[in-house]
């Protein structure tokens, strides 16, 4: 393992033979930096977490994956977010740079959180530019540069990648989004590849379709369809496949206490198993045959 608990990720290797798939949980860390400086309780600001999903997708390197874990939380910096993703109202100063805040921002979700929802703020005054350039320096950039290895470690070694971007989602995810008169309950797992652009059709089907037997409701980029890092790493033309994977919270804990509940160890098992599949579909997908075959088409 890279990365200790003073350190702003974890990076589990792969502890059999490997296989092309890079894992990473951006928002499943719960060490809080001590600059912080909310004025939200730690228990409400929690809320912000996808509390529990490293231990849910822990099995990752045991089947040839690797695996990459953010240390630090959500809403001290979201790695999921670029890098421009500011909204001007949350500094003190100006920015040295144009900035570009997205409607993640808007909502008090950016690269920066402002809020926790409509009606919380996370801080009782701006930051300074220097403040949040120390975040990215610090947090931000460490974590990119470690899965844009792993990602590139794989194509060197595999001609291709498959990626999963893990999180989990709140029971309220279409009201947290400002989504009104939604016709259907938020599904158990939603998985995002940007309508179809950055992972090939034969990935989603398989893990859709193994969760369906399973017994969990599934939905394709319905609400989240997923944000940076997957718009980033996913190219499909280049054999580079990113889908992000989304588990309602409470499936597998108590949104309130942010505890495993009585269902966690089946979810955590279910993982095991969805990753064993994939582990045999991307053998046969990573076989020498298929990277030369990969390579003379994109020559």
């Amino acid at each position: 393992m890279i990365g200790s608990q003073n350190s702003p990720y974890r990076l589990l290797e792969p502890a059999d033979s490997a296989i092309p798939l890079v894992c990473d949980s951006p928002h499943s860390g719960t060490e809080y930096p001590a600059d912080f400086c909310h004025v939200v309780p730690r228990a409400q600001l929690r809320g912000g977490e996808d509390t529990h999903v490293d231990q849910l997708w822990r099995a990752a390197p045991s089947v040839g994956a690797t695996l990459l874990l953010a240390n630090f939380p959500r809403t001290y910096i979201d790695l999921n977010r670029t890098a421009n993703d500011i909204d001007p109202l949350l500094l003190d100063g100006d920015w040295p740079e144009p900035l570009s805040p997205s409607e993640k921002s808007r909502l008090g979700y950016g690269l920066i959180w402002r809020k926790l929802n409509a009606a919380t703020v996370i801080y009782d005054r701006q930051l300074s530019v220097n403040e949040v350039q120390q975040r990215i320096q610090n947090y931000y950039r460490p974590y990119h540069a470690a899965l844009a290895q792993a990602i590139e470690n794989s194509m060197q070694r595999f001609g291709g990648v498959w990626h999963l971007n893990l999180h989990s989602m709140p029971n309220n995810a279409y009201e947290r989004l400002q989504i009104k008169n939604n016709p259907h309950p938020l599904a158990d797992f939603v998985l995002g590849d940007r309508d179809g652009t950055t992972c090939e059709p034969e990935f989603m089907n398989l893990i859709e379709q193994y969760l369906r037997t399973l017994g969990y409701t599934v939905a394709r980029n319905d609400p989240y369809k997923g944000m940076q890092l997957i718009a980033q790493i996913g190219q499909p033309n280049k054999n580079r496949h990113s889908l992000q994977v989304e588990i309602r919270r409470p499936i597998y804990m108590n949104e309130a206490s942010r505890e495993p509940n009585a269902n966690f160890q089946t979810v955590q098992n279910d993982i095991t198993q969805l990753l064993k599949k994939i582990a045999e579909y991307l053998s046969e997908r990573s076989s020498p045959t298929l990277q030369q075959t990969h390579q003379v088409k994109n020559e």
